[in-house]
């Protein structure tokens, strides 16, 4: 299984980059990549200014697809991590994998229940309440047949948030498999500290 994880963003909202960030005197990234390593990536490529790492692009599209085009013309299959998620276990991992593997599907995303009632605002007044029922939110890493997602990122969309959203758009399956309420994504400063209360 082969994997790209993804540290090259400029982290604007954390106040510089996050992936350096230190989380029990390790750097994200590291963490991120070792839960890749152990839950079954047996060939990873780092994306951003990391130790063997290759220069990604100014958005996370373009450093997808920069990774993408390092992968070895045989890969069948990958998984996409942010660095930003340092806390991906290897169980999570692995359960992507197995989904992926099975057959019938061309993309594989975690998920977690939306907990919290959601509002669409606007100009400082509540526009509607959204039904949460159905809803979820998406993780990574998430898994991809590499021709599948090759062929997403061509046909495009510079407004995704992930790589599954252009799976969709294309027309791919996309299935899902259980995430973990400890992937949480480092966005702001004070992610670091609760990143920190989830270490064992």
């Amino acid at each position: 299984m082969h994997g790209i994880l993804v540290a090259a963003g400029r982290g604007t909202r954390f106040g510089g980059p996050k992936q350096a960030a230190l989380l029990g005197r390790r750097p994200l990234w590291e963490w991120a990549a070792e839960a890749l390593r152990r839950g079954g990536v047996q060939e990873l490529v780092l994306v951003g200014d990391l130790p063997g790492g290759i220069p990604g692009g100014p958005r996370r599209r373009d450093s997808v697809r920069a990774g993408l085009q390092a992968l070895p013309g045989d890969a069948s299959h990958v998984l996409v991590h942010d660095a930003a998620r340092p806390l991906a276990s290897p169980d999570l991992v692995r359960r992507v994998i197995d989904r992926l593997l099975v057959g019938g599907v061309d993309a594989v995303v975690p998920v977690v229940p939306v907990r919290d009632t959601l509002k669409r605002v606007g100009d400082g007044w509540v526009l509607e309440t959204i039904d949460r029922r159905g809803l979820a939110g998406a993780q990574t890493p998430q898994g991809f047949k590499v021709a599948v997602l090759r062929a997403a990122h061509e046909a495009g969309g510079d407004d995704a948030p992930d790589d599954a959203v252009l799976v969709e758009r294309l027309g791919g399956s996309v299935a899902t498999v259980e995430g973990e309420a400890a992937n949480l994504k480092v966005t702001f400063p004070g992610d670091l500290a609760l990143a920190e209360a989830w270490l064992p």
